[in-house]
């Protein structure tokens, strides 16, 4: 081994390998040094070009981790490995594979489906793969401090990257630190955002100099000046050009203009020219599966491997060996072995280590497609097998990309077209828009066949409406239809049905209008009813809403036959104001299906807005965390800010201003306010909740005007109506009485007939808000006179606290005493801690003896504090809290052991007893 890249000697506890120095790198080993100590950064990416040094620096905190009695856990992605499905992941938990057998039982399967090591149950749990991982290094972090070591992890398959980006965005408070290398410009989905990293830039000329004065025989003169000019201060590049020097000739490699790269391909494969030919043969075999498990191959079918084959090889700086594992020196070696050798010594290799690995049939299945020179039926039948078993594993990029070299390898044009329609069907779970559009684009090159194009086409669309590029797509996805509409009308309905969502989230009025044209010239027959029903409850959930209500039941039947359709009726159950039904049908999905899925539904954020607006505050955050987990696994930004600005009005009326402020800023951080007007109003909405929580009422008015245009009109056509009573009582506060009136009016104009109930009640309180005293309470009396407002508690507890202040102001104090006790006793059940003091304080003021009960001792607990109290009052285990609420359980019961004290409990058993009857009742209903 060379000199590398500082000199660790500064940083006490480990001695660096004397081969292994590091130069120039003290800052970046202080970070490093402080995140695997401190712990204070969760996760720490290096980012940096070929050979910078990421892989040195890992090793060195691996040894220091090492010393000081760390679990290390450590795997490198490979390119060869990259197609198979939580291989990276495998290899990094293969030492203590032994402990998942600890984890309880569903995750257990879950991680045993996904190793392809127990029976399958069903289709993939991914979030509980990732919450098995995440408790698994919970539990080995009880007994030790964890170290995560993931190199080269731009080549590790994207199952495995999802699932461990999915725990370490949970690791806050773990003595668990993740360290992940990876070239720069690779993107690196669930560590590309919001995560530390530590770039490695090239040396300065004083540190390259040094380092080659550390190398054997140092280059001098002429020499010198020209490796240090080409080297351009990379540490690999100076350390094997001086290598090469040394070994050839007195002068540098004549290497051009070439980039730095290709320079030290060229520089390792002129190593090759005076090896043995058994030598050559065996670094082609590795070089052909770089892995492990490969090198265990190599030497089973590399006679004498042991001593003559390596020797020469390690002479000449290309391999390392300890014992019987075997690994290039840097994958750059890996590359110029396999590309200096001719394409029929390749083709020889990969057959002989298909033959090796005959009981591996997916490895197997890759190394028959490295070799096949030209298409082959029965090796692309063999890479569509391999992809049915990671689409049942749920390694959705893995099945992508097999049945993407299987389309290749397919004799007949129809059968290529079809697989590639297959492929972008799984590359549709991953997130990645461009490469499902890639993958109908080569489609369309190989068939004309309109039920194949019509099916690419739907997987486009599917996946576009979780994107961000939302005025985009929406044109997309309408000119699709129009072109469609006669020849293939039923996928045109589909993709209209997609087009609606994304109108839905940019609110554009004028597409909405197109979609609707676009509605009334396709035809109609029963077949497709329900879809039909869906893109105008979607598009004008408020245009003949007396209509649209008459078609639910249609709807419902059609979910009873087709559960998968129970989210298609909860969203417009939703939508129409229905919360009850909607809230019935997304128990009855979740209860089916539990947190499978590895993408959102469209409209994701329906579910928490439901439980949100039915008291279910605890529920809603749980399926705020879901679709967060779910989105930021595959990068979808709209949904994780969906889920955040949901997550931040909850927290607002529980009364955590600043938790909520974080979130609502986080949503809009992640969004375009004109191609997300849905999610830019309910992020407005959440700071004007948060601002009422301060009792700062002219920032809460500012907030939610924004909500509506500057002439009144709604921001968004369903989402900015729900904040006219909110809009309407930070105006008395802040003096804006008269604009508000006037925004209110507009609103009731525009609704006219279609308000829903919810909507009228909403009105009502906003009418009494801004009339004249004397007509305050008839509109507040209406306002509650309307039924189903008890479907949305929050709201009516706020009309009857509004009711008695008006009642007390007026002098009626007998008559306030009703809807006061009322509303505090729904503010108590919800946890609504600003509007449960504004409460006392008025029940106070109306004479009325009231006391702070036992739920109040939960206000010095934050939400999410709470949440876990109450569920731990009905008996769920740490581990059944955490995958409910995607924590660890040493998080659970951190939470819970700093609970304790405030509560003034010892003991989990003094729950039930401290949590009187109406936290009882709430806790039944989260």
């Amino acid at each position: 081994m060379n000199a590398h890249t500082g000199d660790p000697g500064a940083v006490a506890g480990v001695e660096p390998d004397p081969g292994e120095l590091i130069v120039g790198r003290d800052a970046e080993l202080a970070r490093l040094v402080h995140a695997v100590d401190s712990a204070a950064d969760p996760v720490l990416v290096l980012i940096g070009d070929v050979g910078t040094g990421k892989s040195t620096l890992l090793e060195y905190a691996v040894r220091r981790a090492a010393a000081s009695d760390v679990c290390v856990l450590r795997a490198k992605g490979s390119e060869s490995e990259s197609s198979l499905a939580f291989s990276a992941l495998h290899q990094l938990l293969r030492p203590v594979l032994a402990q998942v057998d600890g984890l309880p039982e569903r995750q257990r399967a879950a991680l045993h489906h996904a190793f392809g090591t127990g029976p399958e149950t069903g289709e993939p749990d991914l979030m509980l793969i990732g919450i098995a991982v995440l408790s698994l290094l919970s539990a080995l972090g009880e007994r030790r401090p964890v170290l995560v070591v993931l190199d080269d992890a731009q080549w590790c398959d994207r199952a495995s990257i999802d699932s461990l980006s999915f725990a370490a965005r949970r690791l806050a408070g773990e003595p668990i630190t993740v360290l992940i290398a990876a070239r720069a410009g690779k993107h690196l989905a669930g560590f590309d955002r919001h995560v530390p990293t530590l770039t490695l830039s090239p040396l300065d000329h004083a540190a390259a100099a040094q380092l080659l004065d550390l190398q054997p025989t140092s280059p001098t003169g002429r020499t010198r000046t020209q490796i240090l000019d080409q080297a351009g201060g990379n540490p690999l590049a100076l350390t094997e050009m001086a290598r090469s020097v040394t070994a050839h000739d007195p002068g540098p490699p004549s290497v051009g203009p070439l980039p730095l790269t290709d320079q030290l391909e060229r520089i390792f494969a002129t190593r090759l020219d005076d090896l043995p030919t058994s030598t050559r043969r065996a670094l082609l075999l590795l070089a052909a599966m770089d892995t492990i498990d490969s090198e265990i191959a190599v030497l089973a079918v590399v006679p004498d491997a042991e001593d003559e084959a390596w020797l020469p090889a390690e002479q000449a700086g290309l391999v390392r060996r300890t014992g019987r594992e075997l690994r290039f020196r840097h994958p750059l070696v890996r590359s110029a072995v396999y590309h200096a050798a001719s394409s029929g010594a390749r083709r020889e290799v990969h057959l002989v280590l298909a033959d090796v690995l005959r009981d591996e049939p997916d490895r197997r299945a890759w190394h028959l497609a490295a070799a096949a020179t030209r298409p082959d039926a029965a090796v692309s039948e063999e890479l569509e097998q391999t992809a049915d078993r990671a689409r049942r594993r749920g390694g959705h990029a893995a099945a992508a990309k097999a049945l993407e070299r299987a389309a290749e390898l397919a004799p007949r044009a129809e059968d290529g077209a079809r697989l590639l329609v297959e492929a972008a069907t799984a590359a549709a779970l991953t997130g990645d828009l461009g490469w499902v559009e890639e993958l109908a684009a080569a489609a369309r090159a190989r068939t004309d066949d309109p039920s194949l194009l019509a099916r690419a086409a739907v997987q486009v669309g599917r996946l576009a409406v979780l994107t961000v590029r939302h005025s985009v797509v929406s044109t997309r996805l309408t000119d699709a239809t129009e072109q469609m509409a006669r020849t293939q009308p039923a996928t045109a309905l589909d993709l209209l049905a997609d087009a609606a969502v994304v109108g839905f989230y940019t609110g554009d009025e004028l597409q909405r209008h197109r979609i609707r044209d676009l509605l009334r010239s396709l035809p109609e027959d029963a077949s497709n009813a329900w879809l039909r029903t869906w893109v105008r409850a979607v598009t004008d959930p408020f245009d003949n809403r007396t209509a649209l209500l008459s078609l639910l039941p249609q709807v419902a039947a059609e979910a009873e036959r087709r559960p998968e359709r129970l989210t298609s009726l909860a969203i417009m159950a939703w939508l129409l104001d229905e919360t009850p039904l909607a809230v019935r049908a997304f128990d009855e999905a979740f209860d089916r299906w539990g947190s499978r899925g590895p993408l959102p539904e469209g409209l994701g954020g329906a579910a928490a807005w439901s439980y949100v607006e039915q008291g279910r505050w605890g529920r809603a955050r749980e399926a705020c965390a879901r679709s967060s987990a779910v989105a930021s696994s595959v990068g979808l930004d709209h949904a994780v800010a969906c889920a955040a600005a949901v997550d931040a009005t909850v927290l607002a009326h529980q009364g955590d201003a600043a938790a909520a402020r974080a979130r609502a800023e986080d949503a809009l951080a992640l969004i375009d306010p004109l191609e997300s007007r849905s999610v830019s109003v309910y992020a407005r909405r959440a700071l004007g909740a948060a601002a009422v929580a301060d009792g700062a009422y002219e920032a809460a008015y500012e907030q939610l005007r924004m909500v509506f245009a500057s002439d009144g009109a709604p921001m968004h056509y369903h989402a900015s109506y729900p904040a006219l009573a909110d809009l309407a009582a930070a105006a008395v506060r802040s003096g804006r009485r008269e604009e508000a009136a006037a925004i209110v009016e507009r609103s009731v104009h525009a609704l006219a007939d279609n308000a829903s109930p919810r909507l009228r009640a909403l009105i009502g309180r906003a009418r009494g808000l801004l009339a004249d005293p004397e007509d305050a309470g008839q509109h507040y009396r209406a306002a509650l006179a309307e039924p189903m407002l008890e479907h949305w508690p929050f709201e009516r507890a706020q009309t009857l606290l509004d009711l008695a202040e008006w009642l007390r102001r007026r002098r009626r104090i007998a008559e306030a005493r009703a809807p006061l006790a009322e509303s505090l006793e729904i503010f108590r059940r919800l946890g609504a801690r600003p509007w449960i003091e504004r409460t006392l304080a008025e029940s106070r003021a109306a004479g009325l003896d009231v006391t702070v009960s036992t739920p109040d001792t939960l206000a010095e607990l934050s939400p999410q504090q709470q949440h876990i109290i109450r569920l731990a009052a009905r008996g769920l285990t740490n581990r059944e809290i955490g995958e409910k609420l995607f924590l660890s359980p040493r998080t659970v019961s951190s939470h819970l052991y700093r609970s304790f004290p405030k509560l003034g409990i010892t003991a989990r058993s003094q729950l039930r007893d401290l949590i009187d009857d109406t936290l009882t009742a709430a806790g039944r209903q989260e």
